[in-house]
């Protein structure tokens, strides 16, 4: 995803973010800030989380949308909005404009989830499905914009979205104010830079830290180069932060304010949506989960607490989500896959799985290879996938069937 501001824009300064904060009372929640247990006793410092995975649309991109629309002069409300989102952006769109009582069309890619199809939909927007990746869903928005004379409301880069977004970051200081760290995803930048206004102004001995998924991570080479550079194919689960190049405004303000910027791998954002659904039972897209992803990818660089870690989003697509859950199991160790032989007699495949019921393995699939010429006339070998509880109960599987007499080679 790729966005290029064509205007050059005010800053953004505290005063704005407070404004936003006033216009969005009774709009937007003032979503809950939670403990987690298990990361403080990771981490050696008191951890939360700031749930805007509960905020109305499921992330806080309502807050930024809303207050960018509630800026517009009548002519421009009368003329309608427009906005290119595959998800978040769409929903916070659509749901400002039927409250502010805009017309808004939104445009989303043919492939996009069609749970947030119809949410969008389910919020009032006119929704044209167009091309199959995001930079030709955006074209068209923007052709509509010039041609209709609606507004294109960008998703991060304009000092009221900025503002918007950062009203999450006074919502922080107010819920935890002994917080020493904040940790926030960073796609186009726009949440990071908000809370960067907000927190620095009050509190500048603050430590914000950006994390970016290492497939999509347009931040760190564009601060090294001191300007915006674009990743020319990110790739990643957690499209609520691919966004191929920094906006314009929000890496002026990263650079000058977020102390640090850090990635994550798809594993762990796999380990880290794993977490959170079982830990804390709060569901949260990757992009949300970015920020747990840092903490567990290193807790001792974040022992400076209390913690806070965004969770900016929900929005996950329950298939999508189906296969983070597989693949998040698999990284932290819950899947063994075996590879054994028995005596083909009946009753061999029974007391196998016999064992790994004593040993609380759960088995989830079974193969059977008969025709092997490396196998003798009375064997079989046998493949299975197990659920277990974790890498030390892989091994004590593993250690138990061998002294059962099983010759036992591990797959994964």
């Amino acid at each position: 995803m790729s966005f290029r501001p064509r205007h050059t824009f005010r800053p953004v300064i505290l005063d704005d973010v407070r404004g936003a904060q006033k216009m969005l009372s009774g709009v937007a929640r003032t979503t809950a800030v939670e403990g987690s247990r298990y990361l403080t006793g990771l981490v050696g410092a008191p951890v939360h989380f700031k749930c805007e995975n509960l905020q109305r649309t499921g992330s806080f991109k309502l807050r930024g949308a809303y207050v960018r629309i509630s800026g517009l002069r009548p002519e421009e409300r009368a003329a309608g909005v427009v906005a290119a989102s595959a998800g978040n952006h769409a929903q916070g769109v659509a749901l400002a404009s039927s409250l502010l009582g805009v017309r808004s069309t939104v445009f989303m890619p043919q492939g996009a989830p069609l749970p947030k199809v119809a949410a969008t939909r389910d919020y009032g927007a006119d929704v044209r499905l167009h091309g199959q990746v995001i930079e030709e869903t955006l074209e068209a928005a923007e052709e509509y914009a010039r041609t209709t004379g609606a507004v294109f409301i960008h998703p991060f880069d304009h000092p009221d979205v900025i503002a918007g977004q950062g009203t999450v970051g006074l919502e922080i200081l107010e819920q935890c104010p002994e917080v020493r760290t904040i940790v926030v995803g960073i796609g186009g930048g726009g949440l990071a830079a908000g809370v960067a206004v907000a927190v620095k102004a009050v509190r500048p001995d603050v430590r914000i830290v950006g994390v970016q998924a290492e497939g999509a991570a347009a931040y760190p080479p564009s601060l090294a180069a001191g300007r915006p550079v674009a990743v020319r194919t990110p790739v990643t689960m957690a499209d609520g932060i691919k966004v191929g190049r920094p906006g314009d405004l929000p890496f002026q303000i990263i650079g000058e304010l977020v102390d640090e910027v850090r990635t994550v791998s798809e594993d762990e954002l796999s380990s880290a949506l794993l977490l959170c659904l079982e830990r804390a039972k709060l569901v949260v897209e990757p992009a949300g989960a970015s920020p747990v992803a840092a903490l567990l990818s290193d807790p001792a660089a974040f022992s400076a607490g209390p913690v806070v870690a965004v969770l900016s989003g929900g929005n996950v697509d329950p298939l999508l989500l189906q296969r983070i859950l597989r693949h998040g199991m698999a990284a932290g160790g819950r899947y063994l896959s075996l590879r054994l032989r028995l005596t083909d007699r009946p009753g061999a495949l029974a007391a196998l799985l016999g064992t790994l019921s004593v040993l609380d393995a759960n088995v989830l699939d079974v193969s059977h290879v008969r025709t092997d010429p490396r196998l003798g006339l009375t064997e079989v070998e046998v493949e299975l996938q197990l659920e277990t509880m974790g890498p030390d109960h892989c091994a004590e599987v593993a250690a138990a069937l061998r002294a059962e007499g099983y010759a036992v080679t591990v797959m994964g």
